[in-house]
């Protein structure tokens, strides 16, 4: 059973950010995360802020090139955005697997960001499109990158008296691949043992951006830079992408658990990154001949 519990319901932005700015609340959407945590370890007397009436948190808005989702925005709600596809391919491949349908309806970007899981399947295929992020407050507003909102385990630059407003991104260009790919012990209901998501660009046979984020192998999800730049300015041969992959398993710090050994968590990335990085690979290189 759930202990004890205080909900406040504002009817508009504003209202939850003076709620926020001036009680010691945990703001609730989805509850994916914050009631299973309740009930397991929460104490009684906490207060929640609901954010289900703020419609203004929820949507996809495509701008050009740019991208822009409410904080409240639904996994559902992105496999149902026809655009999404082309703009973000690889947070789509993370929809598809992402729990069941029931959860799904309920969870939300936000909530799978600010979580700050090591484990939050959102967060790969977003660094890997260069996501930043929009907090908003009664003081104020603040952008900054998705890569530096991530500060450890379960710990964000996020702010007690703020809400994640949006998550915006450029498109990845017409010359590029951007894949997810999720492994569990079973599909779907399954906390990841390893995700991984890249993006690679290419321009006249040379490798100009990439990016490998990987979640479940460190204390939070994070992109594997050095590995990244084993890869600009070059084609992507067979022997460039086993040592990026190599270099992006060594850069892990997973842990062992019931899921898995960090062993082959290690031997996990170093696969999957190889995998993904060739599929890349050869995606990008069909779109330049198409």
């Amino acid at each position: 059973m759930l202990p004890s519990f205080e909900l406040l319901e504002p009817h508009s932005l504003d209202e939850a950010l003076k709620m926020l700015a001036t009680s010691e609340a945990t703001p609730l959407a989805g509850g994916t995360n914050l009631l299973p945590d309740l009930r397991a370890h929460g104490r009684a007397g906490r207060r929640f802020i609901s954010l289900a009436a703020l419609d203004q948190l929820r949507g996809v808005e495509h701008k050009g090139n740019r991208v822009i989702m409410g904080g409240s925005t639904t996994l559902n709600d992105i496999l149902r955005d026809p655009l999404m596809p082309k703009a973000a391919p690889s947070l789509v491949s993370m929809a598809k697997v992402f729990a069941g349908t029931m959860i799904r309806n309920a969870a939300t970007i936000a909530g799978n960001i600010c979580y700050g899981s090591p484990s939050a399947d959102a967060i790969p295929p977003l660094l890997s499109v260069d996501a930043e992020v929009t907090l908003t407050s009664a003081a104020g507003e603040r952008t900054l990158p998705l890569d530096s909102f991530l500060l450890g385990y379960k710990k964000t630059a996020h702010q007690p008296d703020e809400l994640l407003k949006t998550v915006a991104w450029t498109i990845p260009a017409a010359d590029s691949a951007n894949l997810f790919y999720k492994l569990g012990r079973r599909r779907g209901d399954a906390i990841t043992v390893v995700g991984v998501a890249v993006t690679v660009v290419i321009e006249s046979g040379s490798c100009s951006k990439a990016r490998i984020a990987l979640g479940s192998v460190a204390p939070t999800v994070f992109r594997a830079k050095e590995a990244e730049n084993i890869l600009i300015g070059g084609p992507l041969t067979a022997a460039t992408i086993d040592q990026a992959a190599l270099t992006a398993a060594q850069a892990s710090r997973p842990i062992d658990d019931i899921r898995a050994s960090a062993e082959y968590r290690r031997h996990a990335v170093h696969m999957l990154v190889r995998r993904l990085l060739t599929q890349a690979w050869q995606t990008s290189g069909a779109k330049q001949h198409d």
